[in-house]
């Protein structure tokens, strides 16, 4: 097979060691050279003067957990870099189990057999972490707003049979008091409805003539401390992807123009596909990568399954809730 990068590296990263062979030639025959390294910043600082010493100039490495970004970061400009899937990687013959990992890795990598995974400039990475972490605490400020309607319906509260939102701000208001003093009076009920839910004056105050005991008004008081947490954290990220999203207020803007397509989710478009759509080649291959592409497995002329692939949860997911919006 043809040589594609004479000077070349595979790296085994495990979570406390790194196993780097490098691979060149020099008027002869291949020569190899296998050494192991720390995970810590100085065994990585060593990584990189020990490629520069071999002139390597092109590294290729697994993505396997988390343990490889620390080691993509600090390499990142030095040298160019191939992140594999271990999955294609696992599926080219050879003899595997002859030979070390990063050998093995270096090899496919010489013979430009390793397909380079997508990975995003840094600050569409940094963008990426905040959306993926605005995405769970939203889950988790939704299951805490369920657990605290659950504990006022076992106590026979029906607040959330009159109101259409039981945390918007009449609701919040009531269950402030409520959690405060254990009930609502008609008098701090009239303080707290706002709009068209003072003509429901009435059917809420007798939702609120259930039965709390002092243990569901301490579970629900501590319910209630962590949704407020919550949303406060959720505002603040929601600051800060708002100030990373500023080099692309031009993509945003136009990510919006699509039905059913938020601000929100716009972020988590770019924060998983970047803006640069050339690294997909086409628009099929980028459905695909999203996981958004009907299967084709066709045999003897039978069409078999048409399942669609994993692709990115993250993305495809938002782009499902888009189209459920529109």
């Amino acid at each position: 097979m043809d040589v594609i990068y004479p000077r070349c590296a595979g790296l085994d990263v495990h979570a406390e060691t790194i196993v780097a062979c490098a691979l060149w030639e020099e008027d002869g025959p291949i020569q190899k050279d296998i050494q192991t390294f720390s995970t810590f910043s100085k065994g990585l600082g060593d990584l990189l003067e020990w490629l520069e010493e071999h002139g390597v100039t092109h590294v290729a490495m697994e993505s396997t957990g988390v343990y490889w970004k620390p080691v993509f970061a600090f390499l990142e400009g030095y040298v160019d870099l191939t992140l594999a899937n271990p999955q294609r990687i696992k599926n080219v013959p050879g003899r595997k189990t002859d030979v070390s990992d990063a050998e093995w890795i270096a090899k496919l990598l010489r013979h430009g057999l390793v397909e380079k995974s997508f990975v995003p400039p840094a600050d569409i990475r940094e963008l990426r972490d905040f959306t993926r972490l605005r995405k769970k605490w939203v889950g988790q400020l939704s299951s805490e707003k369920n657990r605290i309607q659950k504990v006022l319906e076992s106590s026979n509260v029906k607040l959330g049979s009159v109101l259409s939102d039981l945390f918007g701000v009449s609701g919040k208001d009531i269950l402030a008091r409520l959690l405060e003093k254990g009930c609502v009076d008609k008098d701090e009920l009239d303080q707290c409805l706002r709009g068209r839910l003072k003509k429901k004056k009435q059917a809420v105050y007798d939702s609120l003539l259930g039965t709390l005991t002092e243990h569901e008004l301490r579970l629900l008081r501590l319910l209630w401390k962590h949704v407020e947490e919550l949303e406060r954290f959720i505002e603040e990220v929601d600051q800060h992807i708002d100030r990373l999203l500023e080099p692309y207020r031009e993509e945003v803007e136009l990510l919006m123009t699509m039905p059913g397509v938020k601000k929100q989710t716009a972020a988590v478009i770019i924060a998983e596909m970047g803006t640069d759509m050339s690294v997909f080649e086409t628009p099929e291959r980028g459905a695909s990568w999203t996981g958004l592409s009907p299967g084709s497995h066709e045999s003897a002329g039978k069409r078999k399954s048409t399942r669609t692939t994993k692709g990115n949860p993250h993305l495809r997911s938002a782009l499902c809730e888009a189209a459920w919006s529109a």
